[in-house]
């Protein structure tokens, strides 16, 4: 055999060739004009063996600076948390690693029962009455979440705060350009929505207001006083919220939101180069025939024992695609039981545990960055992350860092230009004090 792992000998192409009635592979290109067809030999490496190869890849990973090597402070929707051992084991077996969908209940329990105890812990984080068995990520659940509450509503427009993550704001403007909603951004003052605004820009056509909890700059909305203004003009509450944060935040079904929605990555998911993860989205009893995506529902047989199944799922999704109100017919399984393992390992006081953690170890770098002469912008309470000012170009301190074996923050200036030299710095639990300490000298002798 040629190819070591395409098992196909000679006498196997024979056979084929014969059975299409040609003599060489070359003739099946025959109706590609002899002019345009490709002479000579590809620019590419000559092939090598699997050692060297193997070799060759391993040195080429080797470059790469990842959070098990380097002291990673560059969060902005992706985070490097604590993820419990048990969460690869579990996700690792056969049944769940291969598993598709769930169609045929009687041989798909234990992945239905999977995404039911997601669902429901979905729902006891966000205060929310039911939940769906997941979406792709963060950001289409957010747009999912605009627009299904366009459709409820029937108005045609959705107001979104700045402070809402950049490229889940242009998720959402990509979904509701489809659906002809207009999308009007609320702008930020000192970090948070700013309220006046957006009691000036609401009207009787917004369907929903999208708010982010906390915020792309780790500040705390006031959720309460956002969705009281909204739904005096009868619109929806839509906040997307991070998962972890509501360890000790309050949740946001408590605060008045109509449809909560956000990222499970902080729960047991790697950061992955940005994805794939996992998105989840939650709602009221009243909005649950209108949610997206797929549901798993608790039954019993005809013999009475507990058994799962997909229940109030809109079949438009499938198979009259032009009165569907969302396109959106699989969900990230594997991820979703990922956070659900890691969500069950943790409990309810390691997931509270964690989230102080964030909250004091972020506390703790803002007062170290201010005492070394450090602008830190805005104030109140910090979740993950703190937005600093720098003299220098962020690019240009993020380089030295990493010389330093420390992975700097996020530069605003890419989606905030009036934030130009302004760093976003993320800290999680993983962070210790030292490595907090050691980012702030590097960043100190850089200032100067």
């Amino acid at each position: 055999m040629k190819h070591r792992y395409i098992p196909m000998t000679e006498t196997d192409r024979e056979e084929m060739l014969s059975a299409i009635g040609i003599a060489t592979v070359d003739e099946l290109f025959d109706d590609i004009p002899e002019k345009v067809r490709f002479k000579g030999e590809l620019k590419i490496k000559e092939a090598k063996s699997e050692s060297a190869l193997m070799k060759e890849l391993a040195q080429l990973a080797a470059k790469n600076a990842d959070a098990r090597t380097y002291a990673s402070f560059l969060g902005a929707g992706v985070y490097d948390h604590y993820k419990p051992v048990i969460v690869d084991h579990v996700i690792s077996r056969s049944e769940f690693y291969t598993a598709y969908t769930p169609y045929q209940p009687e041989i798909s329990q234990g992945e239905l029962q999977a995404i039911f105890e997601f669902q429901t812990m979905i729902c006891e984080l966000t205060g929310m009455d039911i939940a769906n068995s997941s979406m792709y990520d963060g950001g289409t659940s957010l747009a999912e979440a605009g627009t299904m509450a366009a459709g409820h509503t029937r108005r045609t427009k959705i107001l979104v705060s700045e402070t809402v993550h950049p490229e889940a704001r242009d998720v959402v403007a990509s979904y509701a350009a489809g659906q002809f909603i207009d999308v009007v951004t609320i702008p930020h003052k000192d970090g948070v929505t700013d309220m006046a605004l957006l009691e000036e820009l609401l009207d009787d056509n917004i369907a929903a207001v999208l708010v982010q909890y906390p915020n792309f700059f780790g500040q705390v909305e006031d959720i309460q006083k956002i969705g009281d203004i909204t739904h005096d003009k009868g619109g929806l509450l839509v906040v997307s919220a991070n998962p972890l944060a509501l360890g000790v935040l309050t949740p946001p079904g408590k605060l008045g939101a109509d449809i909560t929605v956000g990222d499970a990555q902080p729960f047991g998911i790697s950061e992955q180069f940005g994805g794939p993860h996992c998105g989840y989205f939650a709602t009221t009893k009243k909005l649950m025939r209108k949610m997206p995506g797929r549901l798993v529902g608790e039954t019993t047989d005809g013999e009475g024992r507990r058994g799962y199944v997909l229940t109030l799922q809109a079949r438009e999704q499938h198979i009259r695609r032009d009165k569907a109100t969302s396109n959106i017919c699989s969900n990230q399984a594997l991820n979703a039981l990922a956070a659900s393992v890691a969500m069950t390992a943790l409990g309810k006081v390691g997931t509270k545990e964690i989230a102080y953690q964030n909250i004091a170890k972020t506390a703790y770098a803002k007062s170290a960055f201010e005492k070394a002469g450090f602008e830190v912008k805005y104030g109140g309470v910090h979740f993950n992350e703190i937005v600093v000012a720098l003299k220098k170009p962020v690019r240009e301190v993020n380089a030295k860092l990493l010389d330093k074996g420390i992975i700097g923050g996020y530069d605003l200036g890419l989606t905030y230009p009036e934030l130009s030299n302004h760093v976003l710095i993320a800290v999680t639990e993983q962070r210790t004090k030292e490595e907090i300490d050691a980012l702030v000298q590097e960043m100190e002798a850089l200032h100067a």
